[in-house]
């Protein structure tokens, strides 16, 4: 049997077996490409993986090329004078941050007004009008003249059912409820304190001060805090780093200070009580210790970790302060110049929308990725999986940027 298997190979014409190899080698490459792209959409989902890129690409940031190094000297020189201009131009850019600031406490001044009237009538200090009641309803709004009066007689007996709510009863709770960012740090516990919230203002440094902007927090009397007034002052720069004039993006929150809560006694809610039993080593006794330990509060907000004056942190203190900064760059942008867009929800669906337009432009990317697997025979769709998305690492500064537009 062998010897005819050798025989029938000889009988083979050599181009023949080329063709062959070169059909078992093709198959074979397309096994691996196959087998490589199902790998490499497994790690791109995997988010410790993804992590690691991130953090080698960032490493690679600033990095010089190749090609820098095998410019003529000549070449290098002039490239470092377009350096020096670029040093010059970020000085200019400072400058120009800093009139920015100015422009925004010049207008500031003007907005307050309306904001004074807004708290105003949140906390029941004046009645609006029946004109500046007035508000046009969207088209799809609009209801017939029938359901309009039905819906009046509805209110009508629900407003003689109840008594009459002074103001618009947990305006700012509400609004901390709807925003994700904010929702997050808030606890059951913090919910009845905040329901005596009244205001939230910005106020900018004075000028020929260093750049700062506070938040004020204004409560009306209540049984956990003698505080009527609670501040969160965050320090900002806007020059270019010395070692890195290069990085300067605008200005940058560089460290914040809060404040002294009064708190009533027995109504401190950033602190907890719990007791821990301990088993004397020799005697084998049990006693009962009791700790006083921190708790997880919307009210930490006003405790932050210091910032040495060396700026070195601990990872846990500068991921605190990192999100801190987000917070209070976000309160100052958005809630406080939106406040009733966010208490009505419409702020949020604006800013849904803004997600769902990325998304659509995604799905049609991934539709036309999904085609090429699906005519990949070795496609299966149950090896994929839905894409995380690319992790993002919060520095310890936050840009502050330009004003959004009221």
């Amino acid at each position: 049997m062998a010897d005819m298997d050798n025989k029938d190979q000889a009988e083979l014409d050599p181009a023949d077996l080329e063709d062959v190899e070169d059909v078992e080698e093709e198959e074979t490459g397309e096994d691996v490409n196959s087998k490589a792209r199902q790998l490499t959409v497994q790690m791109m989902q995997n988010p410790q993986i993804l992590a690691a890129l991130q953090e080698r690409l960032d490493g690679l940031v600033g990095s010089p090329s190749g090609y820098m190094e095998s410019l003529p000297k000549v070449v290098k020189r002039r490239v470092n004078a377009l350096k020096n201009l670029q040093v010059k131009c970020a000085h200019i850019e400072a400058k120009f941050y800093e009139e920015v600031h100015e422009l925004e406490r010049k207008y500031a001044a003007l907005y307050q007004p309306l904001f004074d009237k807004r708290s105003d009538i949140v906390k029941a200090a004046y009645e609006p009008t029946e004109e500046e009641c007035e508000w046009k309803a969207d088209e799809e709004e609009e209801l017939t003249e029938e359901m309009k009066e039905k819906a009046k007689v509805e209110e009508e007996k629900k407003d003689e059912e109840k008594e009459d709510p002074k103001g618009i009863p947990e305006f700012w709770l509400t609004v901390f409820k709807n925003v994700d960012l904010l929702s997050d740090m808030l606890q059951e516990h913090d919910e009845p304190i905040l329901k005596h919230l009244q205001d939230i203002k910005v106020k900018f440094s004075d000028p020929g001060q260093p750049m700062s902007f506070s938040l004020e927090f204004y409560f009306e009397p209540n049984e956990f805090f003698t505080n009527t007034l609670l501040t969160k002052t965050y320090k900002m720069r806007s020059e270019p780093d010395e070692n890195d004039p290069f990085s300067f993006d605008g200005p940058e929150i560089m460290g914040c200070t809060g404040c002294t809560i009064d708190w009533t006694k027995g109504k401190n809610i950033t602190l907890k009580t719990i007791k821990k039993k301990q088993k004397h080593k020799g005697r084998g006794t049990v006693r009962t210790v009791t700790k006083t330990v921190p708790n997880d509060s919307f009210f930490n907000f006003f405790t932050p970790p210091d910032v040495p004056e060396s700026g070195d942190l601990d990872e846990d203190s500068e991921a605190v302060l990192a999100a801190d900064f987000e917070i209070g760059h976000f309160i100052r942008e958005r809630i406080v110049p939106r406040a009733v867009l966010y208490f009505t929800g419409e702020a949020i669906e604006d800013d849904d929308d803004d997600y769902d337009e990325e998304g659509e432009e995604a799905d049609d990317e991934e539709g036309e990725e999904e085609g090429e697997e699906e005519n990949d025979p070795d496609y299966d769709p149950k090896n994929t999986q839905p894409s995380e998305p690319f992790p993002c690492h919060l520095a310890s500064s936050v840009r502050a940027g330009f004003p959004d537009t009221q």
